[in-house]
């Protein structure tokens, strides 16, 4: 009798558990749903069962049907920041998404400088991250970190995880670069921010894109169904099958983005790469051409790893150069300089606050329109030849560029033959005149193009000048 009542209570289980509709994994309670928007909500339930959603900010009542494999999607409609509001799902069973807030949410991909959470990863800390660890506390920014999963078959949902809200405990793990900028956010904007944070260390950018992204790179080799994954962030397409395919969709602003690290062997492709990504991201989100904002990777010496190359194009400047470059080709866009926090001995530098808090200088101006304040880094514009010295041009320099005393030490000048040689560059208003002895006929310039090197050149409101070269040379 006793086994037949736990065989009838197990059987009883399985019905309810079958027919209890079941949201995506990114959707949980503590999210943050993009403000004034219509977004999207998804998950599953019974093949052809009729799923009813109620919003609480405005009592809206929503319904949709299940196709045939259980799968439904809606798309909601979001009032201003607010909250916190609740989300029912029904399809005979009632599931409640609590503790919702109503605010400004950004997706934040990559690699390891991403990924790199705030308490640091092992003998390689943060920069003041302890006392900002211990002043997190803030119900107003929602964390959310899609799980590690690289696989060979596109998945429809991502591993278990939750919206966490800002906490010494939550922040601790979470991605410095990320919170840094969220938190930002969340104090000029005075609205709720929720952060995802889909990255993976050691990334290649051929494992964020889908099959059909790398179909214009016929040199690239895409895993088939059933393949063994040996490199699990660095095989193509992998990391978009299981971990950004899934979550293609929320509701978001736009995305920061921190990568490149792993492509500095090939800079040339990256310069491709790089913009493909991006378009197909905002297609396959179809929310138009959201904001985009990227980290320039920070110099190091990657002469240190394996396999050791040195010289040519495994220079990593030619990899910064590929990212400058894509700021004209991708729209809507921004780069955020590091040029001044790289560490020769570390490929993950301490200071993620200067990282994440540029990255949000772009977002403040750019997609939020806040004005009086630098956002931009100085880029170079175009190069002028008097007789012996090379006139440098700067674009995004409002009250000019400056070396903080100290003297420029970091130009080089070339000829016809292609030899570059130090540079003296002297400061000349909001352009930067270089010359040397060795280099009577001036035809080339080039600024911090070495693997490890320490920025000299800002603009006043203290944002770096990215290394660049105004020539097109193979090395």
């Amino acid at each position: 009798m006793k086994l037949k009542l736990i065989i009838l209570l197990n059987l009883v289980f399985c019905v309810i558990a079958s027919a209890t509709v079941k949201p995506a994994s990114i959707f949980t309670d503590h999210m943050v749903l993009q403000q004034q928007s219509k977004v999207a909500i998804w998950g599953w339930a019974k093949p052809s069962a009729k799923i009813k959603i109620i919003t609480s900010w405005n009592k809206e009542n929503y319904s949709v049907n299940t196709d045939k494999d259980g799968k439904w999607k809606v798309k909601v409609s979001t009032p201003a920041a607010g909250g916190p509001y609740e989300i029912e799902l029904n399809d005979g069973e009632k599931l409640i998404l609590a503790d919702i807030l109503i605010g400004e949410v950004w997706f934040c991909g990559g690699q390891s400088n991403m990924e790199m959470p705030m308490k640091g990863f092992k003998s390689q800390p943060i920069i003041g991250s302890n006392e900002a660890i211990l002043r997190s506390s803030n119900q107003n920014i929602r964390l959310y970190t899609v799980p590690r999963s690289s696989i060979a078959e596109r998945q429809e949902n991502s591993k278990p995880s939750a919206w966490k809200l800002a906490s010494p405990e939550t922040v601790s793990n979470f991605s410095a670069t990320a919170y840094y900028f969220g938190k930002l956010l969340t104090e000029l904007l005075n609205v709720p921010v929720g952060i995802i944070n889909d990255s993976y260390g050691g990334s290649t950018i051929e494992a964020w894109m889908s099959p059909e992204d790398l179909k214009a790179f016929p040199e690239i080799k895409i895993p088939s169904k059933g393949d063994s994954i040996k490199e699990v962030s660095r095989t193509p397409t992998t990391l978009y099958n299981g971990m950004l395919y899934p979550v293609i969709g929320y509701g978001i602003k736009g995305a920061i983005w921190y990568q490149g690290e792993s492509n500095y062997e090939r800079p040339d492709r990256y310069e491709d790469l790089f913009p493909a990504m991006v378009s197909s991201w905002r297609k396959n989100w179809d929310t138009g051409e959201f904001p985009f904002y990227y980290a320039q990777i920070a110099p190091y010496n990657y002469a240190q790893l394996p396999p050791y190359h040195v010289g040519g194009k495994f220079n990593s400047a030619f990899l910064r150069d590929a990212q400058r470059k894509s700021l004209g080709k991708i729209p809507n866009s921004g780069m955020a300089v590091l040029m001044d926090i790289g560490e020769e001995k570390s490929i993950h530098p301490a200071n993620k606050k200067q990282g994440g808090e540029r990255l949000a200088y772009l977002a403040l101006a750019q997609t939020y329109g806040i004005k009086g304040f630098g956002a931009l880094s100085p880029a170079y514009e175009s190069i002028t030849i008097d007789k012996s010295t090379a006139s440098i041009k700067f674009t995004n320099v409002p009250n000019g560029i400056t070396s903080f005393g100290k003297e420029l030490s970091l130009f080089e000048i070339a000829g016809a033959d292609k030899k570059f040689y130090p540079a003296k560059a002297l400061i000349k208003g909001s352009s930067v005149a270089v010359s040397a002895e060795d280099v009577k006929i001036p035809v080339a310039v080039r600024y911090a193009f070495k693997d490890f090197v320490i920025g000299d050149l800002f603009g006043n409101d203290g944002l770096p000048v990215s290394s660049f070269r105004t020539d097109d040379w193979d090395n």
